[in-house]
Order: structure tokens, then C-alpha cells, then sequence
């Protein structure tokens, strides 16, 4: 990978966000990638609404966009009138196929990679969690044990004075 496709796949890290426990992607910010007005990215849903169901793209509600823009400077957010939609990892796809531009092709090639990254990194990052809990567990019961020896030394002990 080169250095310049690390980037791109860094500022498209930094465009991924978490909504519903669903990673997504705001389509400003996806208009941006590709070069085009967001009204343009909304455009191309409506004329093609069939190809986005609801897993595929879907608009925030008044709170999510709330804790969104709490999350990062207003400045991100501050010309935004209408509630953003957001599409999944399908939907930017879908996209690709609708937009058919040069940029879209390379952007949407970027984003894929991306989203791929994003699923090792998560894979990983549950495999160590689940190693983590397991020596939780393991130091705990072994507190535990260590405790109860300490009881019955400290018992023995006091029996042993009299």
C-alpha cells in the first residue's frame, strides 16, 4: 500500500462514523470524496430509490444528528439546514454504481478498503477483549483463592498460640 493510499484511507477513517451500531457514512462528507454537491448524492437516491432500501441508507433523526455534531467542532456540521442522511458500507456502494464517475470509482475503491480495515481492526480488537475477560476471570478466582488460603493460614495460626 502506498503512502498516499494511507492517507486516503485515513481521512476516509476519520469520515466513518457509528450510528445505530451500524458504521456509516454522511453524505456530505461522501459528495466531498466524489466531488459533487450532496444535493447531487440525494438526487441519485431519489431517482433510484429502489436500489437503497433501508439497510443501505436512511436519514438521521433529530437526536442522532444532536450527538453527532456534539461529537466534533460545529464548524463540521454548522451549514448543514436538513436532518443528513447516511449510508452503510451497501449503500456506498450502490452509489459507486449510480454516480459512475472516474473519482467515484477510485473513492468508492478507497472507502472499500476502508471499510475493510475498519472489520479486521474490530475482529482484533474483540479477540483481545476476549482475552482480556479471561484474565479477569482468571485473576479474580485467583484473588478469590488466594483470600480463602490466607484465611485458613491466619486460622492455623491462631490455633497454633493456644
Amino acid at each position: 500500500m502506498t503512502m498516499m493510499e494511507c492517507l486516503q484511507i485515513e481521512n476516509i477513517n476519520d469520515k466513518i462514523f457509528t450510528i445505530r451500531e451500524i458504521s456509516v457514512m454522511i453524505d456530505k462528507d461522501l459528495a466531498e470524496l466524489n466531488q459533487v454537491e450532496t444535493k447531487r448524492i440525494n438526487d441519485a437516491v431519489k431517482n433510484n430509490s429502489d436500489k437503497f432500501p433501508n439497510d443501505f441508507y436512511f436519514e438521521l433523526d433529530k437526536e442522532e444528528f444532536k450527538i453527532l455534531r456534539s461529537k466534533f467542532s460545529t464548524a463540521k456540521f454548522s451549514k448543514i439546514r436538513t436532518l443528513p442522511k447516511v449510508f452503510t458500507e451497501q449503500g456506498v456502494y450502490m452509489l459507486a454504481t449510480i454516480l459512475k464517475s472516474r473519482v467515484a470509482t477510485d473513492i468508492t475503491l478507497t472507502i472499500i478498503k476502508t471499510f475493510a480495515k475498519l472489520r479486521e481492526f474490530s475482529l482484533n480488537y474483540n479477540d483481545i477483549k476476549e482475552e482480556l475477560d479471561e484474565i479477569k476471570t482468571t485473576m479474580k478466582n485467583d484473588q478469590q483463592q488466594t483470600n480463602y488460603n490466607t484465611h485458613k493460614i491466619n486460622k492455623h495460626n491462631k490455633m497454633q498460640l493456644f
